[in-house]
């Protein structure tokens, strides 16, 4: 997973990263930006692979598939 690391005093974001250097990225702007205030802000995370993000609509396929092999098992 890739996480983006947003600023919670201005509108810095981090790149999309591992989480270490996420972490690191946004203490530096602190440092730089902000002294003496405390981080904050939010933290945006991305799967990644194959199927990430495309799930629902491969379950809601095999879900029909399901169904339809029961439906056409019953008559």
């Amino acid at each position: 997973m890739a996480n983006r690391f947003w600023c919670g005093e201005c509108g810095f974001k981090t790149p999309w990263v591992d989480t270490s250097e996420g972490l690191l990225r946004q203490l530096e702007h602190y440092a730089r930006r902000h002294p003496g205030t405390t981080p904050a802000g939010q933290v945006e995370t991305r799967r990644r692979g194959p199927g990430a993000r495309h799930g629902w609509l491969l379950l809601t396929a095999g879900a029909l598939i399901l169904l339809t092999v029961v439906a056409a098992w019953r008559h």
